[in-house]
């Protein structure tokens, strides 16, 4: 008979909105909303993280992007029509969970892409894209 094995320890994070409440306060007022059998992170109404399956991912654009490559993470996929889909929202490295004042930079910055992208889409509006006027079509 083979004894169960004390010796290797398996780290289970289980994290409910409060804990990611706390996780960011630094940030100031932080909500969680749940999304998709997931939950979205947000400060000042914008989202800046995302939670599913107790990972967490943070907002991340061209210029964080490849801090997230150095440490060998891989942004948030799903599946649509056949397909994967990668986001915009990148797993946020697990040594952060330790680390309080890393994870207030990492943070920040992705509160600063968030607020980047909520920029963009106001300044251009859905759907409107430089057109010439019908009336000077074919002339």
């Amino acid at each position: 008979m083979t004894p169960s094995r004390p010796d290797i320890a398996v780290a289970v994070r289980v994290m409910d909105a409060d804990d990611l409440v706390e996780m960011f306060a630094g940030l100031g007022a932080v909500k969680v909303r749940r999304m998709f059998g997931g939950a979205g992170v947000y400060t000042d109404g914008i989202m800046f993280a995302l939670m599913t399956r107790d990972v967490i991912y943070l907002k991340a654009d061209q210029d964080t992007i490849p801090d997230f490559e150095r440490e060998g993470l891989k942004p948030f996929t799903f599946a649509a029509k056949a397909k994967l889909v990668a986001t915009s929202y990148w797993r946020m490295p697990d040594r952060l969970y330790d680390d309080p004042e890393e994870l207030g930079r990492w943070a920040e910055r992705a509160v600063a892409v968030a607020r980047r992208a909520a920029e963009r889409k106001t300044s251009t509006p859905r759907g409107v894209e430089a057109r010439t006027p019908r009336s000077r079509r074919g002339r």
